[in-house]
């Protein structure tokens, strides 16, 4: 913590609350100054929330350290100054979207008030909708630049601040460190002045994004019987719209994860990756006989699916199964232009893309890098989200890739085919390309760091029974890549591991794949199976004892 002494501690809390125009985080912020100095009060004023290439994010409350009006009016602030700097003017504007949580609504109109004030056009999506139709709305609008505000699918005390380009992609540096120069320049927040909140748009923008979701589907049979969840989100509404539009039939909609909840009140987690956020879901599926789950998180720019089999009658597909499952559909139409993945992603879409003589690219994690990728035909990360349509959206959207998987799965039905006799299609085409996460939460932040420093200080030298043949330190950059803080590990068959800090919690991720040759027999793609998944757990393992992790935690 940094050091500074009680008095001062209070003083600069006292300080903040005189300026905080929120009754409520002021009178929260009272309460504990009145308790005197304490660790909790401490902790809030220790350093600010950083803004950077994922904009703002972190726990509601009072103080520097959290997400609050005063934090969000000096970043609405700072981006206005930066535009400004840019040479936006009085014909130039701004759109603000917002999800369901805590306080988005409040943030969303303190944005506007602000744009409006310095000079700026203000539009204001009409409720909480999803992030990707926020990027659509950017380009679709001539706006110079967009701010969703969400946490996406982080805890329920949690809210963000994410802010787009006029080029509909998310900022990257230097525009983020550039943004957070202007944003520290804010000395008091009594000085930022604020106007009307301009323009509440109506749902016509809604629309023209739902015909561009449509539109990608095309004809084809729609006999498909599917359950969706929102995860108590914004996605429903959007997602349902768009299959009746599309000639499905209405989904069977998780009732108890229907209409957006801030509290989440029926997972620990709201993301569709954590254990037990689809249950409710898959049980819908069961009773009904499904076909298919599909599901978004909160602000619905991710997409899970779920198909029937494995041991519990239903199994999750891995963001890199349904990566692979969307590419090859836009292979097979012939979609031209640069296929793209992460680092941290599998390596089939690189070979399904030289097979069908199209260009590949690699960048960091992030939607703000792939979506960045010049001439971009399809990009998609393993953390669930794809980009299906960059002409009109550059940045992850769930709800236009649950519509495109919905049509994968419909065509494959009517083939008396399923989305996993599509995936063991490609093992056969390009070997079984399987993949795994190790993901530890930490409350210490530096221990994150550490496992990162013994790892690079002490490498294995095999991992799982597989050489380890070279080594590659993210901070130095690779491939041409920015620098970032990881290793990749790379392993004897075509094996690899990357590990690095999560971007957006307090984790520390290590993703692993191995590639396993299919024999050319009938039962050749369940022994590769059985081969990887015997692989990969005894990589987990070693990996485990040489990065210093003794537990697995999601």
């Amino acid at each position: 913590m940094t050091d500074h002494s009680d008095a001062d501690l209070l003083d600069r809390a006292r300080a903040w609350a005189a300026e905080d125009p929120d009754p409520a985080t002021k009178a929260e912020l009272e309460a504990l100054i009145g308790q005197g100095p304490s660790a909790e009060l401490a902790d809030r004023f220790d350093g600010t929330l950083e803004f950077g290439t994922a904009g703002l994010r972190g726990p509601l409350g009072a103080g520097p350290n959290r997400m609050n009006r005063v934090v969000v009016l000096r970043a609405a602030a700072g981006l206005a100054a930066y535009l400004r700097e840019q040479g936006a003017g009085p014909d130039d504007s701004v759109v603000i979207g917002y999800d369901a949580r805590h306080n988005s609504d409040v943030f969303a109109r303190d944005t506007a008030e602000v744009m409006t004030r310095a000079g700026l056009r203000a539009y204001t999506l009409p409720r909480p909708l999803p992030t990707p139709l926020l990027a659509f709305a950017i380009r679709d609008l001539g706006c110079v630049a967009g701010v969703m505000v969400t946490a996406s699918h982080n805890p329920p005390a949690d809210n963000g601040y994410k802010v787009y380009l006029g080029d509909g992609s998310q900022i990257v540096p230097p525009a983020d460190h550039e943004i957070a120069a202007r944003i520290a320049a804010v000395a008091n927040v009594a000085n930022i002045s604020r106007g009307d909140g301009g323009e509440v748009l109506g749902d016509e923008v809604l629309d023209r994004y739902l015909k561009t979701v449509v539109d990608l589907a095309g004809d084809g049979p729609r006999d498909l019987d599917v359950v969706y969840t929102p995860l108590h989100g914004v996605g429903g509404s959007s997602v349902v719209a768009a299959m009746k539009r599309a000639g499905f039939t209405e989904p069977h909609v998780v009732t108890l994860q229907a209409e957006p909840d801030p509290a989440f009140p029926t997972v620990a987690f709201p993301n569709p990756e954590e254990p037990g956020a689809m249950d409710l879901a898959i049980e819908l599926a069961a009773e009904m006989g499904a076909d298919l789950v599909v599901a978004n998180d909160p602000d619905a720019d991710r997409c899970a699916v779920a198909i029937p089999g494995g041991p519990h009658g239903w199994q999750m597909l891995s963001g890199d199964e349904v990566g692979a499952l969307l590419a090859q559909h836009l292979l097979g139409l012939r979609r031209e232009g640069v296929y793209a993945t992460t680092i941290v992603s599998s390596s089939l879409l690189g070979k399904m893309a030289v097979a069908h003589h199209q260009p590949y690219a690699e960048t960091l994690t992030g939607f703000k890098w792939i979506g960045r990728v010049e001439n971009l035909a399809f990009g998609y990360e393993e953390a669930l989200g794809y980009c299906v349509d960059p002409q009109h959206v550059r940045d992850k959207d769930g709800v236009s890739a649950l519509l495109m998987v919905c049509d994968i799965a419909a065509r494959a039905k009517a083939a008396g085919r399923t989305l996993r006799d599509l995936l063991d299609d490609l093992a056969r085409a390009h070997g079984l390309h399987a993949t795994d996460q190790l993901s530890v939460r930490m409350d210490d932040v530096a221990a994150i760091a550490a496992a990162v420093d013994r790892l690079r200080g002490d490498p294995p030298t095999s991992l799982g029974g597989l050489a380890v043949e070279g080594i590659d330190d993210l901070a130095r950059g690779s491939n041409g890549l920015p620098p970032t803080n990881g290793l990749r590990l790379r392993l004897a068959d075509n094996g690899r591991v990357v590990v690095r800090p999560s971007g957006t919690e307090p984790k520390l991720k290590c993703y692993l794949e191995v590639v396993v040759p299919v024999a050319d027999d009938e039962g050749g793609v369940d022994a590769a199976r059985i081969n990887a998944v015997g692989r990969l757990d005894a990589m987990r393992g070693d990996l485990q004892a040489a990065a210093g992790l003794e537990t697995r935690s999601p």
